[in-house]
């Protein structure tokens, strides 16, 4: 059993008092064992017995108000809804690579056009003044 820290056990004066409304209660049962056994409930157990509390009329309220902030106090963990898919981190542009087609569909030999396409099938992005080119090279070389 874990050490708790000394002061007043609210929760435990809680568990005691559902156990001395209702013997029977087998969820209050397993909840006062895990209290002993482990010295602390988890915030979804804590909301349970904060349910099965405001029932019973034999709890006094001030009770009923620490329970609350002590699970107001534990953090809420979430766990994702939908899977998280990954996007590519890197789409690429269509309009070059049209560009670059068309001109290396007529010039397959072009030594800075090949290095662009070479650019563009790793994934690399193409920057603005190297699109730019492209577009140049289409307006130089006459193509469409």
């Amino acid at each position: 059993m874990y050490k708790q820290k000394p002061g007043i056990d609210i929760i435990g004066k809680i568990l005691d008092a559902l156990y001395a409304h209702n013997p029977d209660a087998l969820f209050v049962m397993s909840l006062m064992h895990q209290y002993e056994e482990r010295g602390s409930l988890s915030k979804k157990q804590l909301e349970g017995l904060l349910a099965k509390a405001k029932k019973a009329e034999n709890i006094p309220q001030s009770w009923l108000g620490t329970l609350e902030a002590i699970i107001l106090k534990m953090p809420t963990r979430y766990k994702p809804v939908e899977p998280v898919v990954q996007s590519p981190i890197y789409q690429k542009d269509e309009e070059s690579g049209v560009l670059l087609r068309s001109i290396l569909e007529k010039y397959p030999q072009h030594k800075r056009v090949l290095f662009l396409r070479a650019k563009y099938d790793n994934n690399e992005t193409l920057t603005a003044e190297e699109i730019a080119e492209l577009k140049k090279f289409i307006k130089v070389l006459k193509i469409k």
